[in-house]
């Protein structure tokens, strides 16, 4: 076992190898490696950066296994590093741009303030998350690309391990993007969905249902959710949405969705939910940007969830893995 000292060096050096992820992703370095190895200077001249700082972010990349030396002063992309390339199949270069956006960036270095102060310094300097994305279209767009990207990993594993109602209408709360919605519709054609968020969200929503051509079994709704959803749904799914909230505020918007949804319609939660034991787990690390970036927001366990989908008169019936950490927990009116 490695000694401790090294466990927590460790971790230090993640900030600078982060640190110089986020420069190869903000510069577009793989995107301009894609043709074949560069010279530092030329790739410098392509990037809009300083040849000799970009040098040694380079030297630090290929200790990471994302680029490889191809001469003298000369660098080629790897397999690996293949990933960061913006049209790559599950590309994650918007998803580490977003994480080093300027307020995310803030809010992870502020977290022992966050901590002593009992509230997010985040907030404290730009606002609630969805304030600062409306106020800022690039950081918008880039939250955007983070949220479909991190569903992507699990969606497929959504249709593939639920068994959907054949002719149901679906209400995907806070749908976003709607690549969700889009993807339960495409693998259950008898389906229709309806997805609700926010005004400044929704007509992204209708142009990635139109382009699915999905239109005709679709529909796109504005509105708060904690003044109500769209009734009648069938099934209504929150994803990545209550894990925004503090109980009490989660609660709420259960309440209207129990109110909102047909006799013998069902609540599916798509959350990652948090062991009971103290081995290392991705919601943990989640967990760390929840309490960064949200008052209240936090990670939950299965207990947790049932406590407060039982407040909301709900009753947890499943919990279904969908693989990349991420759970589906499904309830019915209690």
């Amino acid at each position: 076992m490695p000694h401790s000292a090294d466990l927590l060096w460790g971790a230090v050096g993640d900030i600078s190898r982060f640190a110089a992820l986020l420069t190869m992703a903000e510069l577009g370095v793989a995107d301009h490696l894609a043709s074949g190895p560069l010279d530092t200077a030329e790739l410098a001249a392509r990037c809009g950066a300083h040849a000799p700082s970009l040098h040694r972010v380079l030297r630090e990349l290929a200790g990471m296994g994302l680029v490889t030396a191809a001469g003298p002063d000369a660098y080629g992309l790897t397999e690996k590093g293949a990933a960061l390339r913006s049209d790559a199949p599950g590309s994650v270069r918007s998803s580490i741009r977003m994480l080093g956006e300027e307020g995310f960036w803030y809010a992870m270095g502020m977290l022992p303030a966050t901590v002593r102060e009992g509230g997010s310094a985040f907030i404290k300097r730009y606002g609630n998350l969805y304030d600062h994305l409306a106020r800022s279209p690039g950081a918008s767009a880039l939250f955007d690309d983070y949220m479909t990207a991190r569903a992507a990993a699990f969606t497929e594993g959504l249709v593939r391990r639920y068994s959907f109602p054949a002719t149901a209408t679906m209400v995907d709360v806070a749908g976003g993007k709607g690549h969700i919605l889009a993807t339960v519709l495409r693998a259950n054609p008898r389906m229709r969905g309806l997805l609700f968020d926010l005004e400044h969200v929704v007509e992204h929503a209708r142009r990635t249902l139109a382009d699915a051509g999905l239109a005709d079994r679709s529909e796109v709704v504005a509105g708060d959710f904690f003044a109500g959803v769209p009734a009648g749904g069938d099934v209504y799914l929150l994803a990545s949405v209550l894990h925004n909230w503090d109980d009490e505020d989660a609660v709420k918007i259960l309440r209207n969705v129990r109110g909102a949804m047909s006799p013998g319609g069902r609540v599916l939660l798509l959350e990652v939910v948090l062991p009971d034991d103290e081995e290392p787990h991705l919601g943990k690390d989640i967990d760390m940007r929840m309490l960064a970036i949200f008052n209240g927001g936090t990670e939950r366990s299965r207990d947790e969830y049932a406590s407060l989908l039982d407040r909301a008169g709900l009753a947890l019936s499943d919990v279904v893995e969908l693989g990349s950490g991420a759970n589906l927990i499904e309830a019915g009116r209690r």
